[in-house]
């Protein structure tokens, strides 16, 4: 997608954008299963990742958890966060 135009496609376009901006000590899970199912993760993870956001959920992984991120490949960053699939049974 050009530009940040993925942004129109994310699942938290219709949340509280406080959800991704837990306070100190508040649980972030919430957003992070909305992320889990959001068909453009990837491109936000990677915008988060590009601009170097130190806070917030972005990409379903948190400012903290981006800060390890941070030195390894963006294909690689994206591969490795990639939530688990949901209803396919085990191999």
């Amino acid at each position: 997608m050009t530009g940040h135009s993925w942004r129109l496609q994310a699942a938290c376009a219709e949340v509280d954008p406080e959800l991704w901006f837990p306070e100190k000590g508040d649980s972030a899970e919430v957003a992070k299963r909305i992320c889990a199912g959001c068909p453009v993760r990837p491109e936000c993870l990677a915008f988060a990742l590009e601009m170097n956001e130190p806070t917030g959920v972005w990409g379903g992984v948190s400012g903290k958890q981006r800060r390890g991120l941070r030195r390894l490949p963006l294909e690689v960053a994206i591969a490795i966060t990639e939530p688990p699939a949901v209803g396919r049974d085990a191999a």
